[in-house]
């Protein structure tokens, strides 16, 4: 009996101690004290690298970007410049502007390189930079090799 009530003792401790952990957290999460329309407008201040490393840090932020759509929207549509038929045709589909981004973001870095003109002088394969690459659809090598006969 008197194990038991050490043990009850030791768990309302432990709990307390979460407790005041959880609150002190709170505390300094501005996410939570905020209005919300506060936090969208420091949150739409953050580049794209910045936005994912931030909805890593902790629950509340997390939740709070990844359900804001309307923040990814505005570095969706600069990829849109490069990627415009592939993010058309994901909206068409119904995507949030959040996944839109993860869809195209890394294939409109490589796409733009191409676009460019960075790898025209490419005389084979093994010249050509293997952790840059993405593998593209038919439609796209096509852009590509538009851009390449009008140069």
């Amino acid at each position: 009996m008197k194990k038991n009530s050490q043990r009850n003792q030791h768990s309302r401790e432990l709990s307390s101690v979460d407790a005041e952990k959880e609150k002190k957290e709170n505390q300094n999460n501005f996410v939570e004290l905020l209005p919300p329309e506060v936090t969208f407008k420091i949150f739409s201040q953050l580049d794209i690298r910045s936005l994912c490393r931030a909805s890593m840090t902790c629950k509340s932020w997390n939740q709070t970007i990844r359900h804001s759509d309307s923040l990814w929207k505005p570095h969706c549509l600069t990829v849109r410049a490069v990627c415009q038929r592939e993010i058309d045709d994901d909206l068409e589909s119904g995507y949030p502007w959040r996944v839109i981004l993860l869809r195209n973001y890394q294939k409109s870095k490589v796409k733009h390189e191409w676009l460019s003109g960075r790898y025209s002088n490419i005389c084979s394969p093994i010249s050509l930079p293997e952790k840059i690459m993405y593998p593209m659809d038919a439609d796209t090598w096509g852009e590509i090799l538009e851009a390449e006969l009008e140069r």
